[in-house]
């Protein structure tokens, strides 16, 4: 998927939301246990539900990997039930020497077929340049993150900088707003100027909005750029928004509450294409 095919269907759908698929398997509600693959079902009715009002899904591939064999073959067969007109972010947080990151990408792009996949930064541009070899593949790059521990390194200065400012300003030398998006906690709205003037047209992934308390209006005021360039993601606010039967029902309110608000935002914060 392009940058201006994800704006256009932003556009055309009047959201940027996308939806976690952070399925714990304890967390299911209890008539799904019936079903012979309950975490696969519970994917696929929340995708069901969910699409009319998202652009976007991510499952954290954690959920899955702690299942074994049976998780990797449900995070496959939950990617198959996304309709390919959104776009599927692997949250894989990957980054390791060049040739195992090769190996990466080529899982989670070839194998899998995702559109993107998240990816940290530290190891430097060895360790990310790999997956941008992908052709209409994306790079979402740790940056900016909503968990209190990114105090401990994101925000210290380096020389007259902060450490998250050179992770941008570094990784826009090693490829364009066609194939790079950054991760920016929706905690850290306070930061958001400062990430848009030093990534004016890149495309942000931005979870923290719902359970964990960031303010989707500040971050659409403040993250918005002429191509809306923002992907907001959601969780266990739409995913477990009920623990009944009703479950599926209850994450499509979840996720058209949001997407009412963003369609407002929209009016509201959208600049001009430039």
């Amino acid at each position: 998927m392009t940058y201006q095919e994800l704006y256009e269907q932003i556009i055309r759908k009047r959201s940027y939301l996308c939806v976690g698929l952070d399925t714990d398997p304890n967390l299911l509600p209890k008539h799904l246990l019936e079903y012979e693959n309950p975490v696969l079902e519970f994917n696929r009715q929340i995708i069901e539900a969910t699409a009319p009002y998202c652009v976007a899904y991510k499952p954290n591939t954690a959920f899955y990997e702690a299942a074994g064999a049976k998780g990797w073959a449900t995070l496959q067969q939950s990617l198959q039930h996304i309709p390919r007109e959104h776009f599927a972010i692997a949250d894989a947080k990957r980054g390791d020497i060049g040739n195992t990151s090769k190996l990466y990408a080529r899982a989670f792009f070839e194998q899998m077929n995702f559109d993107a996949i998240t990816v940290a930064p530290y190891m430097g541009a060895d360790s990310v340049q790999p997956f941008l070899e992908f052709e209409g593949k994306w790079v979402i790059l740790l940056a900016l993150t909503s968990n209190s521990g990114s105090q401990d390194f994101q925000v210290l200065k380096y020389e007259e900088e902060r450490l998250y400012e050179r992770v941008l300003k570094t990784a826009k030398l090693w490829g364009d707003k066609e194939q790079l998006m950054f991760v920016v906690g929706a905690t850290q709205t306070q930061e958001l100027e400062k990430v848009r003037e030093i990534a004016p047209k890149n495309f942000l992934l931005v979870p923290g909005v719902g359970t964990q308390g960031g303010s989707l209006e500040e971050v659409s005021k403040y993250g918005m750029n002429s191509h809306c360039g923002l992907l907001v993601n959601a969780s266990r606010s739409i995913i477990y928004a009920s623990d009944g039967e009703d479950f599926a029902e209850a994450a499509a309110r979840e996720a058209k509450k949001l997407q009412e608000k963003m369609d407002h935002y929209l009016d509201k914060y959208l600049p001009p294409q430039t």
